[in-house]
């Protein structure tokens, strides 16, 4: 106007700023908006169908374990995971690197069933086995 002498500045930013990461889900789509890329788009990247970035986004639902090791190329980093216990890291381990409890039982030579116990804290490894998942896990 020109008899008003004031001037507003807006300072715009972007929509991946606005995303607070609260889950994984949170992650994904702040992933996927810094990168300017659609679902779909993202969907292609990870090896998914669109509907499962749409569940994860929306925090309906979370990768399964076939998927995280392409969750986590595509985030550029591991999600935070509890890691307190050797039951939490074991589970962190494990599907970080998208490997299901029966393919990494058979990589540490034990019952799938074992692994399962100490994922859930039942039991703890002992003799061989506490060396071999401690070398395995960190």
């Amino acid at each position: 106007m020109p008899f008003c002498h004031l001037s507003f500045g807006v300072k715009i930013r972007k929509a991946a700023d606005l995303v607070e990461v609260k889950t994984l889900g949170d992650a994904i789509r702040k992933r996927r908006l810094e990168l300017g890329i659609v679902q779909k788009d993202a969907a292609v990247r990870i090896g998914c169908d669109v509907m499962s970035i749409i569940n994860w986004e929306k925090n309906h639902t979370r990768p399964s374990v076939n998927h995280m090791a392409a969750v986590v190329q595509f985030l550029g980093y591991v999600p935070e995971q509890r890691c307190d216990t050797l039951a939490q890291r074991l589970v962190a381990h494990r599907t970080t690197r998208g490997v299901t409890q029966k393919a990494f039982a058979e990589e540490l030579g034990i019952d799938p069933t074992t692994l399962a116990r100490w994922e859930r804290g039942e039991r703890e490894p002992t003799g061989r086995f506490a060396d071999l998942v401690g070398s395995a896990v960190g």
